[in-house]
Order: structure tokens, then C-alpha cells, then sequence
């Protein structure tokens, strides 16, 4: 047990969270090359070298430059294990993000310091602050022209409702960055810019009273420097560990992860500042790994083809307790019956390495034969539990589908139900004409562009989609009501879900509210359990 709780405690599992082109990519490739996971930095659009960034790894996200899946990613660094989720940026596929932070224990937020907050990351954000889980900020490209940095933190305050403490603070922006003033330490941390690639700079260290600090900084910045550290001292909320692990006070850091500085100085701090893996709520209560011998995960993703030779699918699941060994046997509870955890990988993105062992913390990816639905449990514990659901967002953009090529229904049906079951897409049938017809809804509309790139390049069927009016849906909690009898309003369409669950979409809110004042006794759910 000692030696499993030692690897347990060495974990560190965390998800990467931003807007799209805050720079997300480019700091976790420098993660992976300080962990000596990686030697060269690939460019996400391309532009330095023909490189696609690590994480990566679908076409779509290639000719676009976004994340559109979440990548898992594992390395090595001054003892830690470290495993890091990578997650989409765009708004559009903030559910997907969810289930990922569902999986971490702590979250890091990238922010572009000459934009702070954006409109599409709120959500994103809000996510994290639900998730009640420590949140770090890493303001990034501060070698670009920054807003003013206390305006950043107001922002991150007003915005997300969480306090901030910034751990550095950062000596001008652009072509005047002079690197960063360490708080605790009392020491200056000049920047040099270094190479894109693969050289990692030197961070030179200054203690703020040594007199060459003048003539390095310059005399206006050092005046600044000073005044704005005096303020910050006065009015900054003090560093508190336990308010962090509630996540109600995020540590803020500030560099530039395309010219590596400030990131190895914030890897540090995040490794101090951040817990190993921790107990996680199931029907019986918490589990925590490090009293829990038994193995025990949950499953967070399934993704299809990810090897277009094989034609896969892979389950992702979260290891909560326990040690795992590879072909091992355990009991899949939702299942109901004993399964064999066959060809475990932990992901370098694309690049899979075949797993003997893993521990509490870590992420695996196992083959699925098609038996895995997100949230399942797996467990060798023989008294059996299952850990908390993972619910599912209510769509807000709805579209009637069909193939072209009425002669490949069947590629169609598979190619659908399989995009499905990875949680990306939701399908629901007519009411009463089964899957003749099938409606798609998604929580953001790029989903649609991912179904249509997907089915045509993975399942060679090509789709017409047609918007439809809908903005609400509804799943009904009663098992006893007949959906024939519900008295609805005119924009009410009666639909089910590939489970047989009967639920109502709506044009408009208040269609809602008049549906379940028509029919006494009707219960109205967003979220489809």
C-alpha cells in the first residue's frame, strides 16, 4: 500500500482552460518540453514550422487552429507526475469542457493580457467556479502591449466573482517587459527573449535592493515598479493555501509562454500550491485514494477513430483510487458484469504508449467495444458503488438531419450514434416515427460544422442539415405520465432520446411555463440524467 500511496501522491491533475488564441497550446507544449516530454515546440497554425501544436490532433482542429476535443497529456517533472487536460477554448464547446474538469483537480486559466476576460471564456470559467476547484491564472503575452494590470485583476474579480493574488507581478508589457517582481522572494526576474523552439531561457534573479537593479530596469520603470508594489501590498487580498483549495482565490502569474519566461517559475508554484489527487463522491459516500485500496475510475470521454487505421474507440476514464494493471478485470457497475480493461494507453495526443501500471490521479484511455456510456464506474472493490453522475447539458440549437445517399443508411445510423455516445452531439427521434427521422441538437453551433466534417471524412456520408426554430428542451421526470395526453402550446414538438425518454422541445421560454400550468402534476427537467 505504501508504495501505491507514494505513486498516488506524486500525481498532479489538472485541466488548461482559455479563450481561443490566449495561448493555451503554446504553454502547454513548454509544460511538456520542460518535462522533457517533448524537444521541439510545434506552431498551432502552422506558421513558423509545418508542425501542428502537440494536443492537437483532430483535421478539423489542424485546418482551423482550435481545440475542438480535449487531449490528455502525461509527463514527468522534479519527481511530480503530471497530468495534464487539455480543452477546447471555444465556447461552443464548453460541455465537453465540463466533463473534462470533472476529471481535475485543479484548473489553470490563461488570459491575453492585452484582452483580460472575453466574452466567450466567461462560460468556460463559470464552469471551473461550479466546479468549486482551485483555479490558477497565468496572464500570458506579456512581450506584447498589455492593459493595465490592476485592470486585469478588477476584471477576473467582476467578471468570475473570485478573488485574486498575484504570486509575481510584471515590470512593463511589450517591447518594455522587463520581466517580473517575485512577492514573497523579493527578487526582480528579468526577461530575455529566447528562441521560439526549443531553447529554454535564463531566468537571471535580482534582489529588488541591489543597486544594479537601476540601471537594469531604468529609472521610470523602477519608480513604477515601486509604487504599484505598495498599492498591491495595501490592497491585494494575502495569499491563503485553503481559500485557493476552495476556489474561491486564484494565485495569478504573469510571462510569456511563446518565449518560455515566467512559465517554469509558475510550474513550480502550481506543483507547491496543488494537492495530490483527491477524494471524489460516490453512492457510498467519499472515496479517497489514499485510504481506498481497491481500484476504482470513472469514465470522463469516449472519442472515435483517433486511429484512423483501426477505426477505435476509446473510453477515457479518470483513476480515482487503487493501482491499475494493465488487462486487469473489473466490474463495470452500470454494466453490470465483469470486463476486461484491454490495451490501456496514456496519450502523448496522437501519440499512444501502451500502459502496465497507473495510479489514483492518472488518465488512461481502454479500448471500447461499444459497452461504456459517460460517467460509468469501474471497480474491483467487491463492495460495489458507483461515483456521481456527469449530467448532461440541455442543447440550445436544434437541426433535422439526413444523409444524401439514402443507400448508405446504415453508415449513417452508425456514424451518428457513435458521435453521439462521445457526448458531443445529442440525437432524438420523432415521437412517433423512430429514426426516420433524427434530430441533432447541440450546445454551440460549430458542433454542427464538427458533425458534418466528421460523418463525411470518418464514415464517408455526406448529410444535409436544416435548421430548426427550437431553443429549449425539456426532459420529463415523471414515469407515468403518456406523452400522448400532455397538453402543450403551438411551438411544442414531442421528441425521445435514443433511451426511450420521452421530452419536449419549445420555440419560447414561456411555452414552458404555460405547458406545465395546462397539465397538473407534470415535472419539467434541463438536465437529462
Amino acid at each position: 500500500m505504501s508504495n501505491m500511496n507514494n505513486e498516488i501522491k506524486k500525481r498532479r491533475t489538472f485541466a488548461i482552460i482559455s479563450h481561443p488564441d490566449a495561448g493555451k497550446t503554446t504553454l502547454t507544449e513548454k509544460f511538456l518540453l520542460y518535462g522533457g516530454a517533448i524537444n521541439q515546440a510545434g506552431s498551432v497554425k502552422g506558421k513558423a514550422t509545418s508542425k501542428h501544436a502537440v494536443s492537437d490532433w483532430m483535421e478539423i482542429e489542424k485546418e482551423r487552429g482550435i481545440s475542438v476535443t480535449s487531449s490528455v497529456l502525461q509527463f514527468s517533472y522534479d519527481g511530480y507526475c503530471i497530468n495534464i487536460l487539455d480543452t477546447p477554448g471555444h465556447q461552443d464547446f464548453s460541455e465537453d469542457t465540463y466533463r473534462t474538469l470533472m476529471a481535475a483537480d485543479s484548473a489553470v486559466m490563461v488570459i491575453d493580457a492585452s484582452k483580460g476576460v472575453e466574452a466567450q471564456t466567461r462560460k468556460l470559467f463559470k464552469v471551473c467556479v461550479m466546479r468549486r476547484i482551485p483555479i490558477f491564472t497565468f496572464i500570458n503575452k506579456m512581450d506584447r502591449e498589455a492593459r493595465d494590470t490592476f485592470d486585469l485583476l478588477d476584471d477576473i474579480e467582476k467578471e468570475l466573482g473570485i478573488a485574486t493574488c498575484p504570486v509575481n507581478w510584471p515590470i512593463g508589457s511589450g517591447k518594455a517587459f522587463k520581466g517580473v517582481y517575485d512577492r514573497a522572494g523579493k527578487e526582480v526576474e528579468l526577461f530575455s527573449d529566447t528562441q521560439k523552439g526549443t531553447q529554454v531561457g535564463e531566468v537571471q534573479k535580482m534582489d529588488i535592493n541591489n543597486p544594479e537593479i537601476n540601471w537594469i530596469l531604468g529609472e521610470e520603470a523602477q519608480i513604477k515598479l515601486k509604487d504599484e508594489i505598495e498599492l498591491l501590498d495595501g490592497a491585494s487580498v494575502e495569499f491563503d493555501q485553503e481559500l485557493v483549495n476552495q476556489g474561491k482565490l486564484s494565485p495569478v502569474f504573469f510571462g510569456s509562454a511563446l518565449t518560455n519566461f515566467g512559465v517554469e517559475t509558475f510550474l513550480q508554484h502550481f506543483l507547491k500550491m496543488t494537492s495530490s489527487p483527491l477524494p471524489r463522491m460516490s453512492d457510498k459516500g467519499n472515496i479517497d485514494p489514499m485510504i481506498e485500496p481497491d481500484f476504482s475510475a470513472f469514465v470522463f470521454k469516449i472519442q472515435a477513430n483517433m486511429n484512423k487505421a483501426h477505426r477505435d474507440r476509446i473510453a477515457f476514464m479518470r483513476i480515482c483510487s487503487g493501482e491499475f494493471d494493465a488487462s486487469m478485470t473489473a466490474f463495470h457497475v452500470q454494466g453490470g458484469k465483469d470486463v476486461r480493461l484491454s490495451q490501456p494507453q496514456q496519450m502523448m495526443a496522437s501519440e499512444r504508449k501502451m500502459v502496465d501500471k497507473a495510479y489514483g490521479g492518472d488518465i488512461i484511455g481502454i479500448f471500447d467495444p461499444g459497452i461504456y456510456s459517460i460517467g460509468d464506474t469501474l471497480t474491483t472493490a467487491k463492495e460495489r458503488f458507483a461515483y456521481e453522475g456527469i449530467p448532461t447539458f440541455a442543447p440550445e440549437h436544434f437541426a433535422r438531419v439526413r444523409q444524401v445517399d439514402t443507400m448508405k443508411r446504415k453508415q449513417f445510423i452508425k456514424g451518428i450514434s457513435q458521435i453521439a455516445q462521445e457526448g458531443a452531439i445529442q440525437i432524438f427521434q420523432e415521437y412517433n416515427t423512430g429514426m426516420e427521422e433524427i434530430i441533432v441538437g447541440v450546445v454551440g453551433v460549430l458542433q454542427f460544422d464538427v458533425l458534418k466534417y466528421r460523418l463525411t471524412h470518418e464514415y464517408n456520408v455526406e448529410i444535409a442539415l436544416e435548421n430548426l426554430p427550437y431553443a429549449h428542451i425539456r426532459w420529463i421526470e415523471n414515469k407515468d405520465i403518456a406523452l400522448d395526453k400532455i397538453v402543450g402550446t403551438s411551438d411544442m414538438r414531442k421528441i425521445k432520446d435514443l433511451k426511450d425518454r420521452p421530452l419536449l422541445l419549445f420555440i419560447h421560454e414561456w411555452s414552458i411555463r404555460m405547458t406545465l400550468e395546462r397539465n397538473e402534476g407534470l415535472e419539467l427537467s434541463e438536465f437529462g440524467r
